[in-house]
């Protein structure tokens, strides 16, 4: 499987989407394919400053709970409020309708320092 090739990736599953000054963020394929069916997020953080490695969403599934991180600084400007409502989306949709967050993004350079869609899918397996 490929991942998106218009994103940024950390090796803990989490991709980061640069538009602009603002970064939507979500979990990838690889990540709902081994949580299973997602049954509950909660964002830890859902307004105010956040910093690379912060944990910013718990995702709970059938198998496990995750923490979810942040790779870049910023600011926090928006919560996916329909995938809270229905987590469902994420397993139907992670790169699309099941986005977590909206961070506006302090220093655009800090995604260079994320995986690359290559390099990521590689360590992913």
């Amino acid at each position: 499987m490929s991942s998106p090739e218009d994103r940024r990736y950390m090796e803990s599953h989490e991709w980061h989407k640069l538009e602009g000054d603002v970064v939507t963020l979500g979990i990838s394929q690889f990540a709902v394919e081994e949580l299973t069916d997602i049954t509950y997020v909660e964002a830890i953080v859902s307004e105010g400053e956040v910093s690379k490695g912060d944990s910013v969403a718990e995702v709970e599934s059938v198998k496990a709970t995750s923490e979810i991180y942040t790779g870049i600084d910023g600011e926090v400007i928006e919560v996916n409020q329909e995938v809270i409502d229905n987590p469902s989306l994420i397993n139907e949709d992670p790169y699309t309708k099941g986005w977590l967050l909206k961070i506006k993004v302090s220093d655009p350079a800090q995604l260079d320092e994320l995986l690359s869609p290559a390099d990521y899918d590689a360590q992913a397996g």
